[in-house]
């Protein structure tokens, strides 16, 4: 192994050891307790829990590997740092592989490959497990597609046309995004030609025609499943929110990345961490932008195309989300959180690869190999990577703020108590809003997010012992509130009689609206059974008895202004008094 290669290993070496301390320094964050939840109450293999519209993603590999980890070990983080750390290694091999395709062992492939190694803006979409799992396994499948499309025309061996399509069809299975991937490919590979004067556009069309039919024949198989899938009504045509996220994306986000910035950033919980650079990095990005377009511009022919790819990819990798993402109530900030960019980075470094093979120009003999440009070199790569660690460093610092963590620990432990103190279940809910919100709904519930636990009481729609988890996952006991109260019933010494053919309405005092409340049944009950407990307007939600005198407690989602109860059990008598109906609060 030459030195080049040596320092290449030594890079990614360093790279996945930054990566492994962001990875275990996280925590599940939102999505992935989406991904828990919906792996804890369906099959990993059916149809319905692979193809599921997950807010406009298609992908089922990356559904597959969450169910896998999160069953093996449910809610434990360690597995899903190490498949985030597992595939961050995987594509950055197969950038390397692209680099080395494109420039052999030249000194100057550490350039590109440190950019991409290293810059904040890849972070984002690498600490997020649920985004690493579609972002990671697309960015190893476009180098590798990228370099095999090379590959190709320049040997015209068939084989890479082939391994060429399954590596790109792995991407599609995690991330609908890699539909990219064969435009990205071929504009690498006929800008490589151009810049060698290898290969028209012509002769890389028709020299790869195999790998370009072929990926635009699963392109669009791909686009027809996405169709069936997603609901296309979210997409918006807020054309002049468009242009400013993107515009916000650029000022914020790219130009600061690419000298390691943004150095600061802020977060209000639940959101993610955005960037926030102070205006000497983004003066300093801009400046080193212009820079480098001018030297290379000095330096190097037929590069123009080379920029104009790297400008229009900016572009054309964040409009898309931005349409399906924004309104006119969306946050700038959005564009400032940078989880969309880590394909960017792969793109920037590939074209900076294709750049620099590009023909030298004679007047800019001062560009030429030497001691002084060697020191230069090295002394930008450091300054950037020393940038870069500080912005990684205080991200992870605004990352670590994460209100899931003491929470799921704190419920996991309870919940454990609780199983070991008593058999009775407990009435389903709500998680607390910073943790998961009720647009997620029904992963929010404590019923999804803790199904594969072990060690936990049963969820139940009715339960004689009530307990709730408060805002910091702590189980503790529980009162129902009194937002209506059943009215005492006709009997002063029964109150409602409830017996097998005839259904007892207890009406309210005052109606509710749609929501899911919980009532407290107080009861006398001549034997064993069961009766029937609904609103108004809502389902029927089957409740056990006990003889004698008992108090159970029974969620019953909807509306109305009365509770309907029938007795299900032969000769079962129940005398019902009145009650309050409201939400579970803490005692």
């Amino acid at each position: 192994m030459n030195r080049v290669a040596r320092a290449a290993a030594a890079l990614i070496a360093l790279q996945l050891v930054i990566r492994a301390v962001l990875a275990f320094g996280g925590y599940f964050y939102w999505d992935d307790l989406i991904l828990v939840g919906r792996a804890g109450t369906q099959g990993l293999l059916s149809p319905g829990y692979l193809f599921d519209d997950h807010d406009g993603h298609v992908m089922p590999g990356a559904f597959l590997v969450a169910g896998v980890i999160t069953r093996l070990a449910p809610l434990e983080w360690i597995g899903p740092a190490i498949s985030l750390v597992i595939l961050a290694s995987a594509a950055s091999l197969a950038l390397l592989r692209a680099l080395y395709v494109i420039l052999g062992w030249r000194p100057v492939l550490l350039v590109p490959l440190t950019f991409a190694l290293f810059t904040p803006l890849a972070v984002p979409g690498f600490a997020w497990w649920a985004a690493g799992l579609n972002s990671l396994p697309m960015l190893a499948a476009m180098a590798w597609v990228c370099a095999d499309a090379i590959l190709l025309v320049r040997t015209g061996n068939q084989r890479y046309a082939w391994t060429g399509t399954l590596v790109f069809f792995g991407g599609l299975l995690f991330f609908e995004k890699s539909a990219i991937i064969p435009f990205v490919a071929f504009t690498v590979a006929a800008l490589y030609g151009h810049v060698t004067g290898t290969a028209t556009v012509r002769q890389v069309w028709r020299r790869g025609a195999r790998l370009w039919t072929a990926a635009l024949a699963v392109t669009a198989a791909w686009i027809g499943v996405y169709l069936l899938v997603v609901d296309q009504q979210r997409w918006s045509f807020d054309l002049a929110m468009t242009w400013d996220l993107l515009s916000r994306s650029f000022t914020h986000g790219i130009a600061p990345g690419l000298v390691g910035g943004p150095w600061d950033w802020q977060r209000w919980a639940p959101a993610s961490p955005w960037a926030t650079p102070p205006p000497a990095v983004m003066v300093l990005g801009w400046s080193t932008l212009a820079a480098v377009v001018a030297v290379s511009l000095l330096r190097k022919r037929r590069i123009g195309p080379v920029w104009l790819a790297a400008l229009g990819y900016a572009v054309a990798c964040q409009v898309p989300v931005y349409l399906m993402r924004s309104s006119r109530f969306t946050a700038l900030e959005l564009a400032q959180t940078l989880r969309y960019l880590p394909d960017l980075v792969v793109v920037l470094a590939l074209l900076a690869a294709v750049g620099l093979c590009a023909p030298n120009r004679d007047r800019a003999r001062w560009l030429d190999h030497s001691t002084r440009r060697t020191v230069v070199t090295v002394c930008a790569a450091t300054a950037f990577v020393v940038s870069s660690l500080y912005s990684t460093s205080t991200f992870l610092t605004s990352w670590r703020d994460n209100p899931a963590q003491p929470y799921l620990q704190n419920a996991r432990a309870g919940l454990a108590r609780a199983h070991a103190s008593s058999d009775a279940p407990m009435l389903d809910q709500e998680v607390d809003p910073l943790v998961l919100q009720r647009v997620a709904w029904p992963e929010n519930l404590a019923s999804h997010m803790f199904a594969l636990l072990r060690d936990r009481p049963e969820f139940a729609s009715a339960t004689t012992d009530l307990r709730m988890l408060d805002t910091a996952g702590n189980l503790v006991d529980a009162k129902v509130t009194w937002v209506r109260t059943i009215r005492p019933g006709p009997d002063a010494r029964c109150g409602y009689l409830v017996q097998p053919d005839f259904p007892v309405r207890m009406p309210l005092d005052g109606p509710l609206l749609p929501a899911d409340w919980t009532v407290e049944i107080n009861y006398l009950g001549n034997s064993d059974g069961s009766m029937t407990v609904s609103l108004s307007e809502g389902d029927e939600v089957k409740v056990p008895v006990r003889p004698g005198l008992n108090r159970v407690y029974v969620r019953l989602p909807g509306a109305g202004d009365a509770i309907t109860v029938s007795a299900n059990t032969a000769a079962l008598s129940v005398c019902v008094a009145s009650g309050p109906v409201g939400f579970v609060a803490p005692v």
